[in-house]
């Protein structure tokens, strides 16, 4: 059955959390500091120096670049995403070692180390509003979300506090705000756009700076952020929430942390008599031994598809198409953002004025259209909102400039004109037909079966994109910006912006009320196996269109809150 792989059994742990990403470093966090004996396995490797962190430009690799034939050989779907560059490559995972199939276009960026993603996240930190966990219901999209924004307001707290998010409060519903560290200041040119923007559509649109997590002051033991600019690389002043810098440690620090990394999880046991899951098999990503754990409670937080793989692959006699999966949906509604598609502009003036450092965020601005008992589109539900940023052209400027000798070198002595750059990112309705599933055949190196995934863009959100392209215009014209240049990356059928890009994949292992219908309760938990409890995105219900980390933080440690009270009382 596993390839004449020796299988050892070993202790046994009140809790495992499967990943250490977002989720799965927050769980375990919450779940040692509340006495539970937990084991951490995560896939990749340790992380035990930033190899980058603090480089200047000129002592990167490669000036920054991936030479095109190792790009080409191991990271060919990583190289898709911004993110990706020597300054980072270390952080993704190697796609020749772990493939994975496309059946239509999709882009699945992944990490391989302690932290996951939460090491190259771009920090954004929106809360979701009334208005989207009342989406599907209001609208008769797929099934209603079985929690309410009262519901979860207290955690979306208790996460910031923690974690340290920085931004302005606007008193807007449709983001509401949070637990707020002082804003970071906006450039010249994004106010320019404030102004222009919020003096044409007075009360209806407004540009407000990112809201991030990055500490705009000192907060549980980290230090400020340094403005470098640099978090893709890690932080060696832990000036910007991840699990390596924040939640592992807290964890470690309890003294009821186990963390075990190189650890492949292949599924997930569930004992047929007991009707729990009673463990976790895991390949050795060195050895490929397997070997197996076992806990009385287990969150799986791999990732919205890697949690559904595992689960997937966890067939039993009751569940023989994925463990907790006897409403079917298991795999089915996969989500992410659309975007790749926005505007830029150059402003005039400020000649005189430049910025300090390097601000590791951007502007905002919240969705303005379909909002409850306003006037709605037409031809699309639900709505997007911008992210961006402004700046002033250096020197760099002088690889696509004219002349040459000491009339272009003194030119570029000035600095360039300031601009601003708006990017929409766009809510995916939940669809049954987008889903992944297991190659009948196809195995990677570790024995696990190969993940098929079929996701694509449908009317609504290419009627959505339509409308993207013309705000993002129109709001750039009305601050008075020139040369003002559209881009939409998508093209059909090929690579540019298609599902995945967004990196906030969601759905899969939906919550609902109904156990026919979805595969989590109201608190994460799955609703054939009480003591399994899901919090990454794979559970979320609909996509809204805001970042959706701090939303996961927040169920996380309602979850376990949940969880501990039902251990407890002996109901699990």
């Amino acid at each position: 059955m596993y390839d004449n792989i020796t299988i050892h059994t070993t202790v046994e742990y009140d809790a495992i959390v499967i990943g250490s990403g977002i989720s799965g470093g927050y769980a375990a966090k919450e779940l040692t500091q509340k006495g539970l004996q937990t084991l951490v396995l995560e896939r990749g490797r340790p992380v035990e120096t930033l190899p980058t962190d603090g480089m200047a430009p000129w002592e990167l690799p490669f000036r920054g670049g991936v030479p095109a034939e190792v790009a080409a050989a191991e990271h060919v779907v990583q190289r898709r995403t911004y993110a990706f560059n020597s300054q980072t490559q270390h952080f993704f995972i190697n796609d020749r070692e772990n493939p994975y199939i496309e059946e239509k276009p999709f882009t699945w960026i992944r990490g391989n180390h302690v932290g996951g993603r939460s090491i190259m996240w771009g920090r954004q930190c929106y809360r979701w509003s009334k208005m989207d966990f009342e989406a599907n219901a209001r609208d008769g999209t797929a099934i209603p979300w079985p929690i309410s924004y009262e519901e979860i307001e207290p955690w979306y707290t208790y996460a910031e506090q923690y974690a340290g998010i920085s931004g302005q409060a606007e008193g807007l519903d449709q983001v509401p705000d949070g637990a707020f560290l002082p804003p970071m200041e906006m450039y010249c040119s994004e106010r320019m756009l404030k102004a222009g923007v919020e003096a044409a559509w007075p009360g209806e649109r407004i540009v407000t700076i990112g809201r991030v997590a990055n500490l705009t002051q000192g907060l549980n033991g980290r230090v400020q952020c340094q403005h470098r600019n640099q978090c893709y690389r890690g932080c060696s002043y832990k000036a910007y929430y991840s699990s390596l810098n924040a939640s592992l440690p807290d964890a470690m620090a309890t003294g009821n942390l186990t963390l075990r990394p190189h650890s492949n999880v292949h599924s997930i046991i569930y004992d047929e008599t007991l009707d729990r899951a009673v463990g976790v098999r895991v390949v050795d990503y060195v050895t490929k031994e397997m070997i197996e754990f076992r806990a009385k409670l287990i969150f799986l937080c791999a990732s919205t598809l890697g949690s559904t793989q595992i689960l997937l692959n966890s067939k039993t006699p009751r569940f023989s198409d994925g463990l907790a999966n006897s409403s079917g949906v298991l795999g089915h509604y996969l989500m992410d953002h659309h975007y790749q598609i926005g505007a830029f502009g150059l402003f005039e003036g400020h000649e005189d004025t430049y910025y300090y450092g390097r601000r590791p965020n951007g502007i905002y601005i919240p969705r303005f259209q379909n909002l409850p008992g306003e006037r709605q589109e037409q031809d699309y539900i639900r709505g997007y909102g911008f992210q961006g940023g402004g700046s002033r052209a250096g020197w760099t400027r002088g690889t696509s400039m004219s002349g040459f000798g000491a009339e272009l070198k003194n030119a570029l002595r000035t600095p360039g004109p300031w601009s601003v750059s708006v990017i929409a990112f766009g809510e995916t309705l939940p669809y049954y037909d987008n889903r992944v599933s297991l190659d009948p055949e196809q195995t990677d190196d570790w024995g696990i079966p190969l993940l098929r995934i079929n996701c694509e863009w449908k009317a609504n959100e290419f009627a959505m994109r339509r409308d993207m392209e013309r705000a993002s215009v129109e709001m750039l014209e009305a601050a008075g910006a020139y040369n003002i240049e559209l881009y939409n990356n998508y093209t059909e059928g090929a690579h540019g912006a298609e599902p995945g890009l967004g990196i906030h994949e969601m759905g899969t292992a939906r919550m609902g009320d109904d156990p026919r219908e979805s595969v989590l309760n109201k608190h994460n938990q799955a609703h054939d196996v009480p003591n399994l409890f899901i919090t990454d995105g794979s559970c979320m219900t609909s996509s809204a269109c805001q970042n959706p980390s701090i939303t996961y933080m927040a169920l996380t440690a309602r979850a376990v809150d949940y969880a501990i009270r039902q251990v407890n009382n002996g109901a699990i």
